[in-house]
C-alpha cells in the first residue's frame, strides 16, 4: 500500500508532500535497442533516460518527394508521477528537451 494512497483521494498532493524529491538523467543505456523507460522511485518526481546515439535510416520528406537519409538518432525516455505531474506538462517538457538536443544553440541563446 502507498504512503501517497489517501492523499490523491483529498486534494492534490503538491511539492511539500515530497521533500527532497529529484528529477534525475540516469547514465544512457548503450545496449543500442528499444527498452523500457526507467522507473521513478519516491522521493523521485520523473526520471527521463537518454539512450545512446546510433546512425539509423530516416524517411525525409521534401518538395522534390521522399528520400532516404542516414541521420544519429537517440532514444528519449520520460517516466514520471501522475499524481504530481500532468501529462500535458511532460508531454511539453519531452517536446522542449528533443528541440535543445536537436539545435543546441537554442539552449545557449534561450531561444
Amino acid at each position: 500500500v502507498s504512503v501517497f494512497g489517501p492523499r490523491p483521494r483529498d486534494g492534490p498532493l503538491g511539492v511539500v508532500v515530497l521533500p527532497g524529491g529529484t528529477f534525475p538523467f540516469p547514465k544512457g543505456v548503450f545496449s543500442g535497442k528499444m527498452v523500457p523507460p526507467p522507473l521513478p522511485t519516491p522521493p523521485q518526481s520523473g526520471i527521463l533516460g537518454m539512450h545512446n546515439i546510433q546512425k539509423r535510416a530516416v524517411v525525409i520528406s521534401g518538395k522534390d518527394g521522399d528520400r532516404i537519409e542516414i541521420r544519429p538518432m537517440m532514444y528519449l525516455a520520460l517516466s514520471y508521477d501522475h499524481r504530481i505531474i500532468d501529462g500535458r506538462e511532460a508531454v511539453s517538457f519531452l517536446v522542449r528537451i528533443k528541440s535543445m538536443i536537436e539545435d543546441p544553440r537554442r539552449l545557449l541563446l534561450g531561444l
